[in-house]
């Protein structure tokens, strides 16, 4: 008997109708003799609303009590999906994330997964029962609810499968898989039948939205084999796994991250430690810097720039300001208008002439580069942000998908 782990998406279970397809999909599969844990997101844009509702109490509640409501929606979800199960005449027991024993750290709004105490999962399978799980939820230590962050369902799913040793994840979206592209701005992207977890990581931290980037190290680490499909039509998705079958495609994917904004610290002296004292500063503040470029100035200065998130940029400035008053930075400059364009594929390291290419596509377009940073496996470059859909489409028009 197979184990299956099947998480679905907000807009999969946004309605009756669409619970009552998703509760049609997880009953086949049980009926098919294998063991099923689901784990749900909350319906639609319920979390959204949840937070404008605290908004009108509070402009900055705490974390704690926001976590508290913010549970509730996936607990709104997964009631609703057993509901519809039983209804259907099959044994189904719907858990928050607490029950099923989710620890976390005692972080709140984004907190880590400890570890998982399975035995009422296990349990409540050994009766043959379908179980449904809160996603995106767990406790800390003082046993208090927690939220793992945006996506966080996904990252609930993978852990449970780590934990159950499943034989198959099962992320339920609104695409059918993975694309080379997203198929909302290139029409003529192409869906990938495999992919590897590094490649996949790399496309997830790029800006593809399709997994969450925590939910894919996770994978990754404790290798969960994943399948990415849609709620929506039954055909086969994507697979994840460590390797794939060699190809003639050299890159895998196209993306774009909108949620990008450029910091400039102008004029600093050019000595040692100035790099450290920048970066560690940003780093006790759990601000990640991705794209970092230092220039030589003049009179023994230079300029540093970096990219972080857009809704970071503020942070980052203000705890900045010390460093470029002790330093005698000439200025603090913030471009929030641009956008981070990527490629990513295994084939980066060992083909010369891809950046060549990637780069005669943006000419061409008269697409202007402001960063450029690599690795193994990327190449991205941080352009206007009013010119990233057509960068993406030039891009993928340029290699041979």
């Amino acid at each position: 008997m197979s184990i299956i782990v099947q998480k679905f998406g907000g807009s999969s279970v946004a309605d009756a109708e669409r619970l009552f397809r998703v509760a049609k999909i997880v009953t086949d599969t049980y009926s098919a003799g294998n063991s099923v844990v689901v784990v749900v997101s909350a319906q639609g844009d319920t979390t959204d609303d949840l937070i404008a509702k605290a908004a009108e109490i509070s402009q900055n509640p705490s974390k704690r009590e926001l976590d508290v409501l913010l549970s509730a929606g996936e607990q709104i979800s997964m009631s609703l999906l057993a509901m519809a199960i039983e209804k259907m005449g099959f044994p189904v027991i719907s858990l928050t994330g607490w029950q099923v024993g989710v620890q976390t750290d005692a972080s709140h709004s984004c907190s880590k997964i400890r570890r998982i105490d399975k035995e009422r999962l296990e349990s409540e399978l050994d009766k043959r029962k379908i179980v449904i799980v809160a996603g995106f939820q767990g406790i800390n230590r003082y046993d208090d609810i927690t939220t793992l962050g945006r996506g966080g369902s996904d990252t609930s799913a993978v852990a449970i499968a780590a934990a159950l040793h499943a034989d198959l994840c099962q992320i339920y979206t609104d695409v059918d898989g993975i694309y080379t592209a997203d198929p909302r701005i290139v029409k003529d992207a192409k869906k990938l039948d495999e992919i590897t977890y590094d490649e996949m990581l790399e496309l997830a931290n790029l800006g593809a939205n399709v997994l969450h980037s925590r939910s894919v190290e996770m994978a990754k680490k404790y290798s969960v084999k994943l399948e990415v499909r849609s709620s929506f039509e039954n055909k086969p998705g994507t697979i994840l796994k460590e390797v794939v079958k060699v190809e003639r495609m050299l890159i895998r994917g196209v993306t774009r991250d909108n949620n990008t904004a450029r910091i400039s610290l102008v004029e600093i002296p050019d000595v040692p430690g100035i790099a450290f004292k920048i970066f560690s500063i940003l780093a006790k503040k759990n601000i990640n810097v991705d794209i970092i470029l230092q220039s030589i100035g003049r009179n023994n200065t230079k300029d540093i720039s970096f990219t972080v998130a857009h809704d970071q940029k503020d942070e980052a400035i203000e705890a900045l300001r010390e460093v470029a008053e002790l330093f005698k930075a000439k200025e603090i400059t913030c471009d929030d208008s641009v956008a981070k364009v990527s490629i990513v594929g295994a084939g980066i390291e060992t083909h010369p002439g891809i950046a060549a290419k990637m780069f005669e596509a943006l000419a061409d377009a008269d697409i202007n580069i402001k960063m450029i940073a690599t690795s193994e496996i990327k190449i991205s470059v941080l352009i206007d942000r009013d010119k990233a859909e057509r960068a993406v489409q030039v891009i993928h028009d340029a290699f041979d998908f």
